[in-house]
Order: C-alpha cells, then sequence, then structure tokens
C-alpha cells in the first residue's frame, strides 16, 4: 500500500478514534448493556457471548490495517473466541497476508457459462453469507437474449399504416428494429427460474465485484473501511464499516451487498475457517462483497466459484504471470471489461470461447 493511501488511512483513523474516543468515555455501560441484549446491533455479538468484555474490546477497535502486529493478535483472539461460541465449532480468523509480486485477475466465457449457478451457490456456503429469505448472494447471473430473438416474426412492430391522412402512396412499412440486440444488459433477467438450463435462446453473464483498479467504491468511503490491497483485491473491514453505503451506491456494477437485518447462518452451514478481511460471519448494518476468496487464494488456492463450475467457463491468475491461466486468456481471446467506459479498469475479463 501506498505512502499516500497510509496517511488517507491515519487520518481517518484518527477521525474515528476522536468519536470513538467520546463514545467510549460516556457509553462504555451502554456497550456492555448491548452486549447483553437478545438481538444485538453492529459489531456487538449476541447474548450467548460468554465474556462481554470481548465484545467491548472488539466494539472499540482501530482500523485492522492501521494496528500493530500485538493489536492484531489480539483482534484475531477475540473474534475466534466469539465466533467458536456463537457457532459451537472451533473457528479460525486468518490475517494472511496478499501475496507480492502477485495481481489477481479473473476471466470469465460467456459462450460457455450454462447458467446453472452453482458458482452462486458455492460462493454462499464458502463465504458464510446469510441464508436469510432471500439470501445474500455475492454473485448475480444475468440472463440476456441472444440477437435474433429480436428480429423474429412474433417480436416484431409491423410499422406504420400503409393508409394515412395524407393519402394512399403505395408504401408498407415493414418490421423495425426497436429491440435491443445481442448482449445488452437492457432485456436482461437478473432473476430467472428455469427448469432445465441453458435456454439456446440466451447467453449468460455472471456479474460480481470486479476488483477495479480505479475502484469507485473506495473512493466514496468516508473512513477508509474499503480498501485495495497490494494484489488488486478491494477489501473490507468489516469491524470499521459505518454502514453509511456510500461505497454501494458509487458501485456501477451493483456488486456490494448491505445487511439490513441481523445475518442468519446455521451453525452447521458455518464454514469454520476464514479470513479477516474475507469470509469470518459478517453483523447487522454492514457492507460485504466478493473478495475472490481472500481466505483460499491468498493460500494459493481457486475461488470456489471456479471449483464449482462444471463447464470450465471461470479462470483465475497472476496477471504478471504470462503463464497463468487469466494472462493466456488476454492474450489469445476476445475479450471484453463489464461497463468500461466507466473508467474503473475492473481485472475481471469477459471473453468469447
Amino acid at each position: 500500500m501506498s505512502e499516500e493511501k497510509i496517511g488517507e488511512l491515519k487520518e481517518a483513523n484518527d477521525v474515528q478514534q476522536g468519536r470513538r474516543e467520546f463514545l467510549k468515555n460516556v457509553c462504555v455501560s451502554s456497550a456492555a448493556a448491548l452486549v447483553a441484549a437478545p438481538a444485538s446491533a453492529g459489531t456487538v455479538a449476541e447474548a450467548s457471548n460468554p465474556d462481554a468484555d470481548v465484545t467491548v474490546a472488539e466494539f472499540f477497535q482501530g482500523n485492522f490495517v492501521l494496528m500493530s502486529d500485538e493489536e492484531k493478535k489480539q483482534a484475531i483472539a477475540r473474534l475466534e473466541k466469539r465466533y467458536s461460541a456463537q457457532y459451537k465449532k472451533k473457528t479460525t480468523v486468518s490475517d494472511t497476508a496478499a501475496p507480492d509480486d502477485v495481481l489477481f485477475g479473473y476471466a470469465l466465457d460467456i459462450s460457455k457459462c450454462i447458467g446453472c449457478r452453482r458458482c452462486v451457490h458455492a460462493c454462499v456456503k464458502e463465504n458464510n453469507q446469510s441464508r436469510n429469505n432471500p439470501e445474500v448472494q455475492w454473485i448475480q447471473v444475468m440472463k440476456m437474449p441472444k440477437g435474433n430473438i429480436a428480429f423474429t416474426a412474433e417480436n416484431l412492430d409491423k410499422g406504420y399504416p400503409e393508409k394515412s391522412e395524407f393519402g394512399d402512396f403505395g408504401v408498407q412499412v415493414g418490421g423495425n428494429a426497436y429491440r435491443t440486440a445481442g448482449l445488452s444488459t437492457e432485456d436482461a433477467q437478473n432473476y430467472y427460474n428455469d427448469e432445465l438450463v441453458p435456454d439456446q435462446d440466451f447467453f449468460y453473464m455472471p456479474v460480481q465485484c470486479q476488483q477495479c483498479e480505479k475502484p469507485p467504491c473506495v473512493k466514496a468511503c468516508p473512513v477508509r473501511a474499503t480498501f485495495r490491497d497490494h494484489a488488486g483485491v478491494v477489501l473490507i473491514d468489516y469491524n470499521w464499516c459505518i454502514g453509511c453505503r456510500m461505497c454501494q451506491l458509487a458501485c456501477p456494477y451493483h456488486a456490494r451487498r448491505f445487511n439490513w437485518a441481523e445475518p442468519k447462518l446455521p451453525a452447521e452451514e458455518m464454514n469454520p475457517k476464514t479470513h479477516y478481511f474475507g469470509n469470518r460471519p459478517r453483523m447487522k448494518g454492514v457492507m460485504e462483497k466478493c473478495t475472490f476468496c481472500v481466505q483460499r487464494t491468498r493460500e494459493g488456492r481457486d475461488p470456489a466459484c471456479l471449483e464449482a463450475c462444471p463447464v470450465g467457463a471461470r479462470k483465475f491468475g497472476n496477471l504478471l504471470d504470462p503463464e497463468s491461466d487469466v494472462r493466456r486468456v488476454l492474450s489469445t481471446k476476445r475479450v471484453f471489461r463489464f461497463k468500461e467506459e466507466y473508467g474503473t479498469y475492473p481485472k475481471f475479463f469477459y471473453y468469447i470461447g
């Protein structure tokens, strides 16, 4: 991370620390009461927490990036203690750093994608997303009509009448091309419930966080709770997020999700191998999104969505490595980036295989 970004984080941290010190001096007793309440808010744990001091300390902790090694160790220990008690299983919270000399990138073959949504459900399972009705999903699969659908006889407006108030000139206006054609999101179905996929008249285009090189969400965050790590992945410090949703408004890809209610994550479905910036359980009132499965990719593994794809439509790798799968795609396929006109420079690429 550059010195300029660290300086910005420190400045935001000072502002937040001032606010938190004030709250700490006048509201510690209130925070303790919240810990004991059955319905918690923000970073306050449920009443089942065996140690109220753990949650109070977590509530007042600083920005994780700016913590000392000892402070990070204490924060991790608090979370592991709380999650293990809450979900009745031993839970680990990693803070494995992003690898050096790596810029993560993703490529997806939309000519192969069959719209089965296995990637969506694998992501939910891996990343401890809320199972509330509806469940939180970081990946959205758009179903878009192929170009020839717009020009079939039943879909064409037959045009203007042969006769008009100006007389009959023997001119018959035929059909028109008023409908969009090809890969257009205007006619996309964001939610579909097909019994069988793929529908031969449609393309499928999964969309998730594009991990932009110039992420507008990072610029919009007033407290620097979201940031881009040196491996190119945009992350969120859930404990530092204030839930203002400015990042969600700034994102042109609709990739961020806000926890309006207390997340529902059954203990038997909870994945206990987590990362501080990745798939650890979130809380009410914070943002979350795809992190390229940071708990896996920082350890040299592929994202869960890639492993779940039954047709091999997804490729992941180091953009700085000419031999990586994603670089081979960029050098040999017809590639485009979604909403490139916004100047965000996504590291998520789409291509025609």
